[in-house]
């Protein structure tokens, strides 16, 4: 009961958060440009600093075995929801790659830091991690058709993949790191909720209520991210073994998150639907206030069994 109250009060906190976004917007404190910069500051180094702050604990056995089975449980969850979206929305480009893809960097790692702690961001980072390097390729594909898009470049030089590589060196490699640059870390580390979520905000802002919640796709996105793709990965889940609790709740957690924001990034980028991306983040948000705790309420219930 302890940990559902915590989780309702971070959650409805994401959303007080996304609020204070939709007022910047709405009373001209922030523009769509400012927005697209808060995205470059969150991307390229507030990102990355959550990141390379998880990694830098004491070195165990104990965390590395836990450290690969998060990559292992993190990569099926997200193939899962890959084969899932592929299959529902094969003719929906826009759908597919946002359904397929959750708000695992965003929300899902303020919400995991929060209710877990940071040794659980140190685990769910690998789901991170994969998640945009996939976007990046598989994510890219399905958006273009257009397999000239996929740029090695751009996946080699991706902030959060080098982050976690930097990261694993720190971990695997004991160094002792000066505490200005720990502590400068562990700041930037500290601004992820509230950046990502006011960032989101704006989105939302751009959006008509009454277009929203009467857009047929964008509920079927919604049900399908939030309620269908997290309870097969629950069930995907219980394969964890036990002693390994607080990895399990950390990748649910992240595969439970919404529609993610990227979806509108690259739909932007590649001249698709940026309104239609923009309806399925928006929904799939304001959903997941209710079906986070609930999808967590299930995992409770089974894994108490």
């Amino acid at each position: 009961m302890e940990f559902m109250s915590v989780l309702i009060q971070q959650v409805i906190i994401m959303f007080l958060l996304m609020l204070i976004g939709v007022l910047l917007f709405r009373f001209k404190k922030l523009t769509v440009q400012g927005s697209k910069e808060l995205g470059h500051v969150l991307v390229y180094v507030i990102m990355p600093g959550v990141v390379i702050n998880a990694y830098m604990t004491e070195f165990s056995m104990e965390r590395l075995r836990g450290l690969l089975l998060s990559f292992l449980f993190s990569a099926l969850a997200l193939i899962l929801a890959m084969v899932i979206s592929a299959v529902i929305f094969k003719k929906h480009p826009i759908e597919n790659f946002g359904t397929a893809f959750s708000n695992a960097g965003f929300m899902g790692i303020p919400i995991v830091q929060a209710v877990l702690g940071t040794e659980a961001v140190f685990y769910v980072s690998a789901f991170v991690a994969l998640l945009n390097l996939l976007q990046w390729t598989y994510g890219v594909f399905v958006i273009t058709k257009d397999k000239r898009q996929i740029s090695a470049k751009k996946i080699l030089t991706n902030p959060i993949l080098i982050s976690m590589v930097v990261g694993i060196i720190l971990f695997l490699i004991p160094v002792d790191i000066p505490h200005v640059i720990s502590g400068t870390t562990s700041l930037i580390a500290g601004m992820n909720a509230p950046v990502a979520m006011i960032s989101i905000g704006t989105y939302l802002a751009q959006t008509k209520l009454s277009q929203l919640f009467c857009d047929k796709a964008a509920w079927a996105s919604a049900f399908v991210r939030l309620i269908v793709i997290p309870a097969l990965t629950l069930a995907l889940l219980t394969a964890v073994p036990e002693n390994y609790d607080t990895l399990k709740l950390a990748i649910l957690i992240v595969a439970a998150t919404p529609v993610g924001s990227n979806v509108a990034i690259f739909a932007q980028i590649h001249n698709k639907d940026y309104t239609q991306a923009v309806k399925s983040i928006c929904l799939s948000t304001v959903c997941s206030l209710f079906s986070i705790p609930l999808v967590m309420w299930a995992a409770d219930l089974l894994w108490r069994v």
